[in-house]
C-alpha cells in the first residue's frame, strides 16, 4: 500500500514559540525598567539625604544601629529636613538616652540646630523620669525652649496620674505646654473609660497650669481612638513612614524619626518639627 505522505509542519508552531519568546522578553524589560524607574524616582525623592551623606557627613558615629541602617536613617533625617527650612528643630529625651552631655549638645552640633527640648517628665500615678531633673535643668542651661510630658498609663486612676505630674514639674515662665504622651489602649478598661480619664487628666493640668495641653500620639492611634472625642487641643503627631516627608498643616509638631544622633547624646534619639518658625514657637510659652 502506498503511504500517504506526512504533512509538513506548518511554521505557526514556531511563530507562536518566537511570540512566547517575545512577550516573555517584553515582560521582563518592562519590569527592569519599572525598577530602574522606582530606583531613578527614590533617588530624586531623596536626593538631599544623599549629598549630605556622600559629601557633607564625615564624622557619623555608629551606636545602637548598623552602619547601614545608619546611613538609612541619615539619608531620610537629612531629606526631611531640607524639606523643612525655616521651621524649628527640636528633639525630645527620657532616661532611655542615658546621661546627656547638654553643653556637648549645645556646642557640637552646628549642622544640627536644635530650638526646642521636650524632656519626659512622669509616667503613669507614681513613676517619675530618673532622668527628669538632669534634663529639664540641662535643657534650660543650654537655652533651649523646653516641655515636659507625661507618659499615661491606661490601665491606671487619671487623676493620680494628674498629680503625679504636677507635684513633680514646675512650670516656669518661657516653658512650652504640658503634654500628654497617650499610646496604648488599656487592657482592663474599656475605650470609653479611657477617653473619660484622658479628659480628667487635661482638664486637671490645664486648671493647675492655666495653659491648654498638647496632645502626642502616633498618628493612628490618634485618628483611630482620640480624633473625634479631642478636638481643639494641639497635636504632637509621630509618624516615621518614608513615605510622609512633609509636615501636614494639622500637626503643631511632627515626631518624623526615633533615630537621630547628636554629639553629646550616646543613643538615638527622638526629632521633631515644628510647624512654624521660632518666633511662633516662642509665642506658645507660658
Amino acid at each position: 500500500m502506498k503511504r500517504k505522505p506526512q504533512r509538513k509542519a506548518s511554521g505557526r508552531p514556531g511563530k507562536k514559540s518566537t511570540t512566547k519568546i517575545s512577550q516573555g522578553k517584553i515582560l521582563k524589560y518592562s519590569a527592569l525598567l519599572l525598577f530602574i524607574g522606582f530606583v531613578i524616582a527614590m533617588g530624586y525623592q531623596y536626593r538631599h539625604g544623599f549629598m549630605y551623606w556622600l559629601g557633607f557627613k564625615t564624622d557619623k558615629r555608629v551606636t545602637a544601629l548598623t552602619k547601614e541602617e545608619r546611613k538609612i536613617a541619615d539619608l531620610r533625617i537629612y531629606e526631611v529636613l531640607s524639606r523643612h527650612k525655616g521651621k524649628v528643630l527640636g528633639i525630645d529625651v527620657s532616661h532611655y538616652q542615658g546621661k546627656i552631655d547638654w553643653e556637648t549638645v549645645m556646642n557640637d552640633n552646628e549642622d544640627f540646630p536644635i530650638g526646642f527640648v521636650f524632656v519626659r517628665a512622669t509616667a503613669g500615678k507614681s513613676k517619675l523620669d530618673r532622668e527628669f531633673n538632669n534634663n529639664w535643668e540641662g535643657a534650660r542651661a543650654s537655652s533651649y525652649l523646653r516641655g515636659a510630658y507625661h507618659y499615661y498609663r491606661p490601665d491606671e486612676n487619671s487623676v493620680q496620674q494628674a498629680d503625679n505630674f504636677i507635684k513633680n514639674v514646675v512650670l516656669e515662665k518661657g516653658d512650652l505646654p504640658p503634654v500628654l504622651d497617650i499610646e496604648k489602649i488599656p487592657n482592663r478598661q474599656s475605650l470609653d473609660s479611657l477617653e473619660s480619664g484622658l479628659k480628667r487628666w487635661l482638664a486637671k493640668v490645664e486648671k493647675h497650669y492655666g495653659v491648654k495641653p498638647i496632645i502626642y500620639s502616633g498618628e493612628s492611634f490618634y485618628a483611630d481612638f482620640l480624633k473625634k472625642e479631642f478636638k481643639g487641643y494641639n497635636l504632637w503627631i509621630a509618624n516615621y513612614s518614608v513615605f510622609e516627608d512633609e509636615i501636614r498643616k494639622e500637626w503643631l509638631f511632627w515626631q518624623f524619626t526615633d533615630k537621630g544622633q547628636l554629639k553629646g547624646i550616646e543613643s538615638t534619639v527622638d526629632v521633631n518639627i515644628y510647624n512654624g518658625s521660632y518666633s511662633g514657637l516662642s509665642r506658645m510659652v507660658k
